[in-house]
């Protein structure tokens, strides 16, 4: 199994390496940089000339190095990760990138592991109930709820919420994960349930498409697993039925839903995203597009190489899992124990 986790490890480097370029490449594909930003800056809200405005986002670039060809722009940004850990300074916030990731990144992955458990518990229990009780209204309820998971979009699920938040029950505090009043308070029972009534939204949204995709795989692959053969031998020897499906037929239906948890941390990621930049959360969705937005291009690379070594990282685990669950997966002609 370690031998089996280095290779997949060593694998991924090279992989890291084609997506930090990929990415650093296209978020400076746009015309324009920050320096762009700091000019508009300086005529809108300064009041200073074109000329003058111009020759300080000229003097901000070179003292910043936007001056410089994209190659060794991304040079220099992936030799301090490597080498010092330095992701580089945001010349929006003017403090290192680390400590706006810092800021937001640990939030971001509270709620994303949150909507993770709740829709895999979720989605295989309903997964489970559907399949045993096949073409009955409760298969028909659930296969509806699955439905609208995979098919209505998450921002118009987070504007049609927030709109009846606003518009219906007089809710003010949408953007922030407290009240004011407990705003520096420390934590509590009562700043706990403060949190919860800010974030459900977020976590309601993202659960419901991944409870959705969950619940549809478990009950097709339950289905399949319920015709096998093994199972019917099971039911021969005088199995209870529960014995039969929770015993037998569910570990084997699930494999397909373990390879899942490879990319599920990314899409509940983006999908707390989203709901994220409608309810102007201060987690990594805003932070992304604001960036974008005015050119903070190393805040933008470093959120954008986050998620994919999220995305590798959920692959490796999954692979682990899968072969410390079924010890079929092979590696190499090897087992990977």
């Amino acid at each position: 199994m370690f031998r089996f986790l280095l290779v997949r490890i060593a694998s991924a480097i090279p992989v890291l390496f084609v997506l930090s370029v990929v990415t650093f490449a296209i978020i400076q594909a746009p015309p324009g940089d920050y320096s762009d930003y700091v000019r508009s800056q300086l005529i809108n809200q300064g009041g200073a000339s074109f000329e003058k405005a111009d020759a300080q986002a000229q003097a901000y670039k070179i003292a910043h190095g936007l001056d410089k060809s994209l190659p060794l722009q991304y040079v220099n940004w992936i030799t301090g990760i490597v080498t010092r850990g330095d992701f580089g300074h945001s010349l929006f916030y003017n403090k290192p990138v680390a400590d706006v990731v810092g800021e937001r990144l640990p939030r971001t992955l509270a709620l994303a592991l949150v909507c993770h458990i709740l829709a895999s518990v979720i989605g295989i229990t309903f997964g489970v109930l559907a399949a045993t009780r096949q073409y009955s209204w409760v298969d028909s309820v659930l296969s509806g709820i699955s439905f609208l998971g995979m098919t209505v979009p998450r921002f118009l699920m987070a504007l049609i919420i927030v709109y009846i938040l606003v518009f219906h029950f007089n809710v003010t505090e949408i953007n922030s994960f407290h009240s004011a009043r407990y705003g520096g308070a420390p934590w509590s029972w009562g700043k706990f349930v403060d949190l919860v009534k800010h974030v459900w939204p977020v976590i309601a949204i993202a659960t419901l498409g991944g409870l959705a995709y969950n619940m549809r795989v478990m009950r097709g692959n339950l289905l399949d697993t319920l015709n096998a053969q093994y199972v019917e031998t099971a039911r021969a020897k005088g199995l209870s039925e529960r014995t039969v499906i929770m015993r037998h037929a569910v570990p084997n239906a699930l494999h397909p839903l373990v390879m899942y948890q490879g990319v599920v941390l990314p899409y509940m990621l983006t999908g707390e995203i989203e709901t994220a930049i409608i309810f102007a959360l201060p987690t990594v969705g805003p932070a992304i597009v604001g960036s974008m937005w005015i050119g903070d291009v190393y805040v933008t690379a470093t959120f954008m190489l986050v998620l994919s070594v999220t995305l590798i990282v959920g692959n490796i685990i999954a692979d682990m899992l899968l072969a410390a669950l079924d010890p079929r997966v092979r590696l190499g002609g090897g087992t990977a124990a």
